[in-house]
């Protein structure tokens, strides 16, 4: 089996495009509100808890080794992980979570692109639990940023 580095563009593509938006947002973007009490600054604060979980996942992963593949994540377990988030995320400065945002997907992307080969086919082989494509979480959180920007 030959290691998919398939993800590693469109990361890259979508980690570009996060930093694009985020050097360009004024601190009142950054507050604007968007659904569910969110606003700009804490959806970025949300992609970078996520993003910085995985970077987390996957140094652990590489000092336990290839055959300790980590579980999947619990989806249903994941609003609730993001409903006790919120208030914390809304709490960062809107600038700094940014930021913040901006450091993880970097940290995240080259977690994920610096993994030897054998991981990758671990991860394939038990059904891609730890999921290298970071670029879909993000590219739905920046569509409906500019969305809520126009």
């Amino acid at each position: 089996m030959s290691a998919d580095r398939s993800y590693v563009a469109e990361n890259t593509a979508q980690r570009e495009r996060l930093r694009s938006l985020v050097v360009r947002l004024s601190d009142a973007e950054l507050a604007r509100p968007m659904e569910a009490g969110w606003t700009v600054a804490g959806v970025l604060g949300h992609l970078a808890f996520w993003d910085q979980r995985m970077a987390i996942i996957v140094d652990g992963w590489r000092r336990a080794g290839a055959s300790a593949v980590p579980p999947a994540l619990d989806h249903g377990i994941v609003h609730w992980i993001n409903d006790a988030a919120k208030p914390m995320l809304l709490a960062v400065p809107p600038r700094r979570a940014a930021e913040l945002a901006l450091a993880a997907a970097e940290s995240a992307d080259r977690a994920v692109e610096a993994l030897p080969d054998e991981f990758v086919e671990a991860n394939q082989t038990a059904g891609s639990p730890v999921i290298f494509e970071r670029a879909k979480h993000r590219r739905e959180h920046l569509d409906a940023i500019e969305k809520a920007l126009r």
